[in-house]
C-alpha cells in the first residue's frame, strides 16, 4: 500500500513525494550546469577534411590564391600523368571501375580546380625553423597581409591561419611576438575585424598551463582591441607523451580542453613528434602505429561531446618520382585516410600537392558509398517506419552528421541528400545537434 502524503505533495497514482523530487533537482543542479558547460555538443560549423601546412617563407613571393591554385594544378597534373581517367585511378587504389569510381574521379578533379585546399596553415614552427627576429617579424606581418588580401578578394580557403612556435621557454618569446604581430596587422588590415575562418595553432603542448597561457594572450588581445570576449580560439597540437598521460597518471589532454576555457577548437595529432617521443624508430613512425592509436583514442574520448574536433596527422611518404613510386605512395595515403575516417577522425594533414588526389578520393568514396544506406536509415528513423535496423537517437545524430560532412566537402549534393532522405539541410542540422553558435 502506498504511503500517505500531505495533500498536493504528489501527483495522483504516484508514490514519491514532491519534497524528494525537489531535493534531487537541487542536488543535481550543479551537475546539470557542468554538463552544459563541458559538453555543449557539436559546433554548427564545417570541419575541413584536411589541413595543409606550408612554411611562411613559401609565401614570400606569391599570394594565398596563387599558392592554392598551384597546389591544385600540381595535383591535377600528377593525377593526369599517373592515373589518367577514372578506371586508372580505381585500379591504382584497388577499386572496381564502376559508377562510383567514375563519380568520385569527376568530383576529385572538380575539387582540385574549385577548392583544392580547405584549410591552410602558414607555418612559423617546424616548417619554418629558427630565423633572425627581424626576418620572422617581417614574415609575420607579410602573412597577415596575405591572409587579409585573400579574404577581401574572396580567394581564401574556408579556413586559414598560422602555427606559431610553442610555449616552451626557448622559443616562447618568439612565438608570442609572431602571434602579436600577425593578429595586430590582420586586425588593422581588416579594419577592426578578424576573418571568420581564422585558425591559430599552438604546437607541442605538454602541460595545461601552456594552454592557459595562450588563453591569457588572446584574452588580452581581445581586451586591448575591443574584440568580443572569446572571439579568438585556437587548435592544440598533441605531439608529446605528456599531453596524453601526465606525471600524475591523469589524461592531460582532457585537462587541456578545460584549460582552454572554451577556446579550443580542435586537437591535432602530431604523428612524428609523438612517435619519436615514445621511442618509435623512424622507419615505423606512422599514423597507424599502436602508440598513435592509443594517443588518438585518448584524444577522442577526452574531446567527445565538448565541441572540440579531432584531426589525425600526416604521412611523410610523398607521391613523386616514377609512376610505380607515385602509385605506392597513393595507395598508402589513401589507405591511411580511409582508416582515419572509419575511426571517426574526419580531418588530417596533407604535406604535398600529390596527397590531394588520394585525400579527396578516399573522402568522397567514404561518403558516397554509404549515402543510400545512411539516408534510408535516417528516413526510417524520422518516419518511425522501422526498416532493417532500429536506430537510436544517438545513431540518428551520427547518420545526420555523416551526411552533413559529405555535403560540406562536396562529396554529395544537397539535392540528392534531400531526395534520398526527404529532409532539408536545416533538419539535418537539427538532428545532428549542430549549434548555431558555439
Amino acid at each position: 500500500m502506498a504511503r500517505q502524503h500531505d495533500s498536493g505533495s504528489t501527483p495522483e497514482g504516484t508514490t514519491l513525494s514532491r519534497t524528494v523530487r525537489d531535493h534531487v533537482d537541487g542536488a543535481l543542479a550543479e551537475v546539470d550546469a557542468e554538463l552544459l558547460r563541458r559538453y555543449p555538443g557539436e559546433p554548427g560549423t564545417r570541419q575541413p577534411v584536411h589541413t595543409v601546412y606550408v612554411p611562411a617563407d613559401a609565401l614570400a613571393g606569391t599570394t594565398v590564391a596563387d599558392l592554392v591554385r598551384d597546389w591544385g594544378g600540381s595535383a591535377t597534373r600528377l593525377l593526369d600523368q599517373h592515373a589518367p581517367g577514372a578506371a586508372a585511378l580505381a585500379a591504382v587504389l584497388g577499386h572496381p571501375a564502376d559508377a562510383l569510381a567514375t563519380e568520385v574521379h569527376a568530383r576529385v578533379r572538380a575539387k582540385l580546380d574549385r577548392e583544392p585546399i580547405e584549410d591552410l596553415r602558414i607555418d612559423f614552427e617546424d616548417g619554418y625553423g629558427a630565423r633572425p627576429d627581424q626576418e620572422e617579424d617581417a614574415a609575420a606581418v607579410h602573412a597577415a597581409r596575405l591572409v587579409a588580401d585573400a579574404v577581401a578578394q574572396g580567394t581564401a580557403p574556408p579556413y586559414l591561419g598560422i602555427r606559431i612556435k610553442c610555449m616552451e621557454s626557448a622559443v616562447r618569446t618568439r612565438g608570442i611576438r609572431t602571434l602579436d604581430l600577425f593578429l595586430t596587422e590582420l586586425l588593422h588590415a581588416g579594419q577592426g575585424r578578424l576573418p571568420d575562418g581564422l585558425v591559430l595553432t599552438l604546437p607541442k603542448v605538454t602541460y595545461p598551463q601552456q594552454v592557459t597561457a595562450m588563453v591569457r594572450l588572446v584574452e588580452d588581445f581581445e581586451r586591448a582591441t575591443g574584440l568580443r570576449t572569446g572571439r579568438i580560439g585556437f587548435e592544440i597540437q598533441i605531439e608529446t607523451t605528456q599531453a596524453i598521460l601526465g606525471a600524475d597518471g591523469r589524461a592531460t589532454v582532457a585537462r587541456m580542453i578545460e584549460a582552454a576555457e572554451g577556446r579550443a577548437t580542435s586537437l591535432h595529432y602530431g604523428t612524428f613528434d609523438y612517435s619519436a617521443s615514445c621511442g618509435v624508430s623512424a622507419a615505423y613512425q606512422s599514423m597507424e602505429h599502436p602508440v598513435a592509436d592509443h594517443a588518438k583514442a585518448v584524444m577522442q574520448v577526452a574531446a567527445a561531446g565538448t565541441g572540440v574536433r579531432l584531426s589525425d596527422g600526416s604521412t611523410n611518404v610523398i607521391p613523386t618520382g616514377p609512376t610505380e613510386q607515385v602509385h605506392d605512395a597513393w595507395r598508402l595515403h589513401h589507405r591511411l585516410v580511409r582508416r582515419s575516417l572509419e575511426r571517426a577522425y574526419y580531418q588530417g594533414w596533407d604535406m604535398h600537392p600529390g596527397h590531394l588526389p588520394t585525400r579527396y578520393a578516399a573522402v568522397y568514396s567514404f561518403y558516397r558509398e554509404g549515402l543510400d544506406q545512411a539516408a534510408a536509415r535516417l528516413s526510417a528513423y524520422v518516419s518511425r517506419s522501422g526498416g532493417d535496423v532500429m536506430d537510436e537517437p544517438a545513431t540518428a545524430k551520427a547518420l545526420s552528421s555523416y551526411l552533413l560532412r559529405g555535403l560540406d566537402c562536396g562529396a554529395v549534393d544537397i539535392a540528392e541528400v534531400e531526395q534520398a532522405t526527404g529532409l532539408s539541410r536545416s533538419q539535418l542540422d537539427t538532428l545532428a545537434g549542430r549549434l548555431a553558435d558555439r
